[in-house]
């Protein structure tokens, strides 16, 4: 899985996880106004109303999360993340559903009822889908009106719709409109992806923060290589209540990816303190002192008495 450290190659993760964040806020306001038609008597289908409901209740957990990203609380941040990242496929599932239908649609005869889910709200919105009555032209014939003024009466005479090579659902998916829809959509799906991996690195770079300021030990070595200490495991601290078994859900996906080791060693930095430490503490404290004492002038401290030399005193001769 990618591993940006930067937004944009310009801004900080944080700065990239605020913005992106915001522009989801946006997005699912839709939702609150979706549901506001219902007070006006618009009549809304079972599938419109899910995703009015589901982007209402997108809207309040995103709003309740996002002051967490300056905080950069792990558990907060990790949430998010994988809110953001679930709302992307449930969207995705969401805009393939309705183009489909849209397109199948289009490329229905006009006078023929389909049976696709939002049919009747697509026809009623597109506005050519359905018309009256079905011509491809119309000619009008003149006759002279009888009477005493003179005059002529005009009849509008339909020609029936022709079809071509174009017609059906091809030729519904591959007209010029269609066509740059499509470009434009899956180019801001392409961005949308991008979006995902940012804040995942977002939520990964506070853990991994989150554990190296808290975490005791160093991390342990295991079957798919050295792996941080969990901070959601049971009989920690975060690992309590629901928090740490919703924490220990989420890390269960891809442990490699949130405690596994980068592949050029930033996880060594964060510890790069603590096994400095240990080296010291591991060294004999003599070699300490009397480097110290080197350093200092003083010499290294004097040996005990017991193996000292005697001294013979200093006799002066006496005439």
């Amino acid at each position: 899985m990618p591993r940006p450290k930067t937004f944009l190659h310009t801004m900080s993760l944080r700065t990239g996880a605020e913005i992106i964040t915001f522009l989801q806020l946006i997005n699912k306001v839709s939702g609150l106004y979706g549901l506001l038609a219902l007070l006006t008597g618009a009549h809304l289908s079972g599938l419109q109303l899910s995703m009015y409901l589901y982007s209402f209740v997108a809207l309040l957990a995103t709003l309740y999360l996002y002051r967490h990203i300056r905080l950069q609380s792990p558990f907060e941040t990790l949430l998010l993340a994988h809110i953001y990242a679930l709302d992307s496929v449930i969207n995705a599932l969401y805009t393939a559903f309705f183009g489909v239908a849209w397109f199948y649609v289009l490329a229905q005869h006009p006078d023929s009822n389909t049976s696709a889910p939002g049919a009747g709200g697509i026809s009623d919105n597109s506005g050519f889908t359905s018309p009256k009555y079905n011509v491809s032209s119309v000619d009008v014939v003149a006759t002279p009106a009888g009477g005493v003024k003179s005059g002529q009466d005009a009849i509008a005479v339909g020609q029936g719709a022709q079809t071509n090579g174009s017609a059906g659902l091809g030729g519904a998916v591959f007209q010029s409109g269609s066509v740059m829809s499509i470009t434009l959509i899956s180019g801001f799906w392409a961005l949308r992806v991008y979006f995902v991996f940012i804040m995942l690195a977002f939520a990964r770079q506070c853990l991994r923060q989150h554990i190296a300021s808290n975490t005791t030990s160093y991390p342990s070595t295991t079957s798919s290589g050295p792996q941080l200490e969990n901070p959601f495991e049971e009989g920690r601290d975060e690992g309590y209540g629901w928090k740490g078994k919703v924490g220990r859900v989420m890390l269960s996906g891809a442990p490699q990816y949130w405690l596994g080791a980068d592949e050029d060693g930033e996880w060594m930095k964060s510890f790069g303190g603590k096994f400095r430490k240990s080296i010291q503490l591991q060294q004999p404290q003599g070699l300490g002192e009397r480097e110290r004492r080197r350093r200092s002038g003083t010499g290294p401290p004097a040996p005990p008495r017991e193996l000292q030399r005697p001294q013979l005193a200093d006799l002066q001769e006496v005439r």
